[in-house]
């Protein structure tokens, strides 16, 4: 009897935990038993092992008994890129492949009928937790640049079975791959000069930077709204390399390429007609959504009161913890979603109410069954509300253009700068440490108390007016903010104030 064990690893959402291929031969009725929960294409692997090595010249031990054990047990295996470590496993344990050539190696992916190797998905977490684990990494040659991003990892990619068993033969070793040159970073979506006018919508785009504040803009069609949404990305600040393999990692998992948007900030815009599992993530096996896929950046909802309310209210917990959590029966999986939301919406169904061009064709109720589409509560985490009017002729036509992004970027960053030394940004403070940053003196907090009162806003929506006035605060320079921050913050929450009265 012959046993073989090749490392590999699962796929756990963003985790990538450590799996062993035992591979046991033994006499007895011939056949191949796979266990270890896996899924319908990793019970498929037997099947496209053993063509596989018969086809590359292997001797398939056909008259021996073969039990095959992806290790632990209890951890769901999905996919194909367990064939290669199992085809392994099977040489190994007939003697065609010696043990101590594996020793220090994690091996991944699916393999052809003739023994090609074919790419998988998720090969990015695979590889950072290899390097984590100090081994050397076989990977089908398509993945070789992507489990390279994961930096001080020796990957050895190969493009057929026959060249990974020559590399452990030591006939022909592999050479390890390095990345002739990090990705180009991705152009800027659009530039803030290009917006006439709107100086309120552009003041609120700054601020929603600085401080990484959700936003909504209001108002009728034409306006600029959606145009404005796309130019945060252009004044946020560069992924760090750290975030960029975060969203690179998510992107790696979803099979999405992950060299066209490097360093840039992902800009997200699923349809009003998504479903809550095209926004949060889910499935039978789960896999990331658009909140997740915004990591780091800015998750865009237009025509907000058109998604449906169950979708909209699934988005309420991640936007304050950062994360998602999709639980299924026998497991668990946990998204990354720490991103920006930017929503714009019409002020009716028509959307003209109090645009000056055209009158507005809604009656009373129709408006009121609109705007209260959109909850309290979600209301409440919407630090930024601001009306984007239709602008005059004179405006739309003028030469004049504004601010570029280059030159609001600038205060941007001088604003985020500040942020460092209490250790996040202003929009993620916690209580404590956002009203030591702010530190009102008690006239402006008496003052505050009594507009609460009369704006009846939340215990969140009045932290919440807290950060966006330390962030206006910040772009000023000042060390905390006073009356007329106070004032400015208060001033983008009254369209939370008309929404809730309807």
């Amino acid at each position: 009897m012959m046993l073989a064990i090749v490392t590999t690893r699962a796929a756990l959402g963003l985790d990538a935990p450590e799996v062993q291929v035992e591979v046991h031969l033994a006499n007895g009725l011939p056949g191949m038993t796979l266990v270890g929960l896996p899924e319908a294409a990793v019970k498929e692997s037997r099947e496209r092992v053993r063509s596989a090595l018969s086809n590359a010249g292997f001797d398939f031990p056909n008259t021996r008994r073969i039990v095959l054990n992806l290790a632990p047990a209890d951890l769901p295996k999905v996919g194909g890129r367990f064939d290669l470590p199992i085809a392994l496993g099977i040489l190994t344990a007939s003697g065609q492949v010696p043990a101590e050539a594996l020793e220090g190696i994690e091996s991944v992916g699916e393999l052809a009928l003739d023994g090609r190797l074919r790419p998988v998905t998720g090969v990015l977490p695979l590889a950072l937790a290899a390097r984590k684990a100090g081994r050397k990494l076989i990977v089908p040659r398509e993945n070789a640049d992507e489990a390279a991003l994961a930096g001080d990892l020796q990957v050895l990619p190969a493009s057929h079975l026959l060249e990974v068993v020559a590399h452990l033969l030591g006939q022909t070793p592999i050479a390890a791959h390095r990345l002739a040159a990090p990705p180009a970073p991705a152009a800027c979506l659009g530039d803030l000069a290009e917006v006439r006018g709107q100086h309120q919508a552009r003041r609120a785009l700054e601020i929603a930077a600085a401080g990484s504040h959700n936003l909504l803009f209001a108002g009728p069609p034409g306006t600029g709204k959606t145009m404005l949404a796309s130019r945060l990305p252009g004044i946020l600040p560069r992924l760090t390399d750290d975030e960029a393999l975060e969203v690179a990692a998510v992107r790696s998992v979803c099979g999405l390429p992950l060299a066209e948007q490097w360093g840039q900030r992902p800009f997200r815009t699923p349809h009003h007609t998504a479903s809550a599992v095209a926004l949060v993530g889910g499935g039978s096996w789960p896999r990331p959504g658009e909140i997740s896929l915004a990591h780091h950046g800015v998750l865009f909802l237009d025509e907000l009161p058109e998604f449906s309310r169950h979708v909209l209210e699934v988005m309420r917990e991640p936007m304050e913890s950062g994360q998602i959590f999709i639980s299924r029966a026998n497991h668990e999986r946990r998204f990354p979603a720490r991103f920006q939301l930017v929503a714009a919406m019409n002020p009716c169904p028509c959307g003209h109410l109090g645009d000056p061009r055209q009158a507005c064709q809604c009656t009373a109720a129709q408006i009121q069954r609109y705007q209260s589409r959109l909850s309290g509560p979600l209301l409440d985490r919407i630090d930024l509300q601001v009306e984007v009017p239709a602008l005059p002729p004179e405006q739309l036509t003028s030469q004049q253009a504004g601010e570029s992004s280059a030159e609001v970027r600038t205060r941007v960053l001088a604003a985020r700068e500040r942020r460092y030394a209490r250790g996040a940004l202003n929009a993620h403070l916690g209580g404590r440490e956002l009203e030591t940053a702010c530190a009102l003196s008690s006239a402006d907090r008496a003052w505050l108390a009594g507009v609460l009162e009369r704006l009846r806003l939340s215990a969140r929506a009045y932290h919440r007016v807290l950060r966006v006035a330390l962030t206006v605060a910040d772009l000023a320079a000042k060390p905390h903010p006073e009356r007329g921050e106070l004032m400015e913050a208060i001033g983008y929450r009254q369209l939370d104030r008309q929404l809730r009265q309807g």
